[in-house]
């Protein structure tokens, strides 16, 4: 495989201003759905495919309450509306992705903080099956862990992109580890994964949404980077990186989109103004990629960018 090489630790700060200078992206659309009684829509995936149907899965949930649930639609006649028949899950912030065939659904689920009264408690839980009509939850990650996501590498075996909060990770910081079968994704596996050093400052905080394994056998990783401004105002920036599964070397974090690239809109609390969430990448054979993303914790929308893991698969595979 290609030699990856890691520069300096950046801040947001520093990638926004590497991001202006390059070629910008275009054609933002806000995605519209119907069919949830008003509430919003967002966070999304990319669309996958079930059955015939591409599907988006989407948290769906009122704008003053973080009550979520994921819903799986269909778009007819430019909306996106329900699927008729799919499952409903009481879950935050859906995922999705295939391994040995199956498919493999996540989501953050939220229950009552066994130490602080009236907060709340989260963690990753995974479904699996060969459609959405017959998923099946067999795996959860560690209580406290959101953006706990898996890819199909090329030898078969399963990639763990983990992000540990606390002790481990400070505010959050990305994990990479390895497992030969689903079977494997136990809570110890997810906790001892190795963190890839030297991506966040202490003060900020990231994780990963989405692997894309490309045709030389790296791991592009889409993902946020985040921190606070001045006033407490939360900035949430997709990104991404390549990463080598075989020798956890890794590219520097490159912003791909600013809440500014999207159309204007509104947010669900004014510190959330500047929240781009990362769903998914689907990369085009021209070159380009369609971003989709939560906008400001109410709206989905997509943005056209330059596909960012292109030029790691153009150069020879060693």
């Amino acid at each position: 495989m290609i030699k990856l090489i890691k520069n300096d630790l950046k801040t947001c700060d520093v990638l926004v201003d590497e991001f202006k200078q390059t070629i910008q992206p275009t054609n933002p659309e806000k995605l519209l759905f119907s069919g949830v009684n008003g509430r919003d829509v967002y966070n999304i995936t990319a669309p996958f495919l079930d059955e015939g149907d591409f599907i988006i899965a989407g948290r769906v949930e009122e704008r003053d309450s973080e009550d979520s649930q994921v819903y799986f639609f269909v778009e007819h006649n430019g909306r996106w509306i329900p699927r008729e028949g799919a499952p409903i899950f009481d879950l935050q912030d859906p995922f999705v992705t295939r391994i040995d065939g199956e498919l493999v659904l996540g989501g953050v689920e939220t229950f009552p903080s066994p130490t602080i009264e009236g907060a709340l408690g989260w963690r990753t839980i995974f479904y699996k099956g060969k459609s959405l009509a017959s998923l099946k939850r067999f795996a959860q990650g560690p209580d406290g862990m959101k953006d706990l996501r898996l890819v199909e590498l090329q030898n078969g075996s399963i990639g763990v992109l983990t992000r540990p909060q606390g002790k481990k990770g400070g505010k959050g910081k990305i994990g990479f580890s390895k497992i030969s079968s689903l079977d494997q994704l136990t809570l110890e596996v997810i906790e001892v994964a190795p963190l890839l050093t030297g991506q966040f400052k202490d003060e900020e905080w990231g994780g990963g949404n989405e692997m894309h394994v490309l045709s030389n056998g790296l791991l592009g990783i889409l993902g946020h980077i985040a921190s606070f401004d001045k006033v407490g105002k939360r900035k949430y920036f997709p990104m991404v990186f390549v990463l080598n599964p075989e020798t956890l070397e890794y590219s520097d974090l490159q912003i791909i989109a600013l809440r500014s690239n999207f159309i204007n809109g509104p947010a669900k609390r004014t510190d959330l103004v500047d929240v781009v969430f990362s769903g998914g990448l689907v990369r085009k054979s021209n070159g380009t990629a369609v971003l989709y993303a939560g906008i400001s914790d109410v709206e989905a929308q997509t943005v056209t960018i330059q596909d960012p893991f292109i030029q790691y698969e153009n150069e020879e595979n060693k």
